[in-house]
């Protein structure tokens, strides 16, 4: 398996003695590796990788409410470009778990996912909204975007479902994404400890797709409108979830060919 290799970011701080510390990144060659895996559907892209590692040798300070000082382990954050696996549709990097250096840094979490290739396919200017993220943490530790959602024993392998999700907004300009919408919210977290494979499966339903135009002023009785791929219009202000619903569309489409 090929490995895709870190560039170290060499990061030179000074210290309160006045002597310069390496913060970079140095793998050990015989570091265990975490090999990260995306099979990307046509439509969309992998995005780049979002590394963390963190160590208890290079602290960072911060002080309390009441001025106390506090130690806290340093991080240091990298992208990583997941590499295609010859013409397939898979797309892979390979994580030291030991990020070695003179702060002995250790992988923490990763932060990837997908998003559409070419929005404007959906009208011009069209942009790429959010969804699709997955954070899978390998520590004890939180991610930048919060702790974990669920926890896992072994390897992380998932397989999850998508849709498109066309929003309108007019408040504070005019803007129109295409977003990707699946069970839960835009990243979802995974503490995989003793993972050492991760391998990410998202299935686009490209057909079955949500619209939802907002407000143009705020008032009472206005709401956003979401218009579902059966043709159905809701537009009451009240929550449900959109992802079930169409969930249960595409299902029942299905069970009738």
């Amino acid at each position: 398996m090929k490995h895709v290799p870190l560039v170290a970011l060499s990061i030179l701080f000074i210290s309160q003695s006045g002597c310069a510390k390496d913060y970079s990144l140095s793998p050990p060659p015989d570091s265990e590796q975490i090999t990260v895996t995306v099979k990307v559907p046509k439509e969309l892209e992998a995005e780049v990788m979002q590394v963390m590692y963190r160590s208890a040798t290079c602290k960072r300070i911060t002080h309390g409410a009441s001025g106390q000082r506090i130690e806290l382990e340093g991080y240091h954050g990298i992208d990583v470009y997941p590499q295609r696996q010859g013409q397939s549709d898979l797309y892979q990097a390979s994580l030291p778990r030991d990020g070695g250096g003179a702060c002995q840094w250790r992988l923490s979490n990763v932060t990837f996912g997908v998003t559409y290739k070419n929005p404007e396919r959906f009208g011009q200017d069209v942009m790429a909204g959010a969804g699709g993220g997955i954070i899978a943490i390998f520590d004890h530790n939180n991610s930048p975007r919060g702790g974990a959602d669920f926890e896992v024993a072994g390897d992380l392998v998932l397989k999850r479902d998508y849709y498109p999700w066309i929003k309108e907004n007019f408040l504070d300009g005019y803007i129109k994404r295409v977003s990707l919408i699946g069970e839960g919210g835009i990243y979802v977290a995974y503490r995989a400890l003793q993972a050492r494979h991760v391998h990410f499966e998202p299935i686009l339903h490209s057909d079955f797709k949500l619209y939802s135009v907002g407000v143009k002023e705020k008032k009472k009785g206005n709401y956003i409108t979401y218009t579902y791929p059966d043709g159905n219009v809701v537009a009451d202000g009240r929550p449900d979830s959109k992802f079930l619903r169409l969930q249960a569309i595409r299902l029942a489409a299905e069970s009738k060919k």
